[in-house]
């Protein structure tokens, strides 16, 4: 008899809560044939939470010992919980990367932003300079005059 190591559901309409069963591997998931249960597991907790995923470790070692297969899921939990050794993630396929024609795109549109930008600073700077320079004309202006009226 194969046996397989998986999520048995409990629980009512969107309120999912799952058993983590060691049952025949050709048994429906909520059949209710399991050997044993060796833990459970509620998504609606947040990820931090200690009671989100609860192990029987020592049942645990002992079905794997006996060759039971953890589905993905519960080999998930496994590997957090550190019984098995965690899965190598695949590399991706290039498909989720941008394309070059886009990233010359954004690259054209990042230059003429930063232009845009350079220019609108060069013209704040000259409008700055262009307001002190009367104000420096007119002081001097009348600072003479101040001095022949004493």
């Amino acid at each position: 008899m194969a046996t397989v190591i998986r999520l048995a559901r409990f629980g009512a309409k969107k309120r999912p809560y799952y058993h983590i069963v060691v049952t025949d591997s050709r048994n429906a998931r909520n059949s209710g044939n399991v050997l044993e249960v060796v833990g459970k597991y509620d998504p609606m907790l947040a990820r931090d939470n200690e009671k989100r995923v609860v192990l029987k470790i020592d049942e645990i070692k002992a079905w794997l010992a006996k060759g039971a297969q953890p589905s993905d899921r519960v080999y998930r939990f496994l590997a957090n919980a550190g019984l098995v050794a965690a899965r190598k993630v695949p590399n991706q396929t290039k498909k989720n990367q941008q394309s070059e024609k886009t990233l010359m795109k954004i690259k054209d549109k990042q230059e003429k932003l930063a232009k845009i930008a350079e220019e609108k600073a060069a013209a704040e700077a000259a409008a700055k300079a262009a307001a002190e320079a009367p104000a420096e004309e007119a002081a001097p202006a009348e600072a003479p005059a101040e001095a022949v009226a004493e």
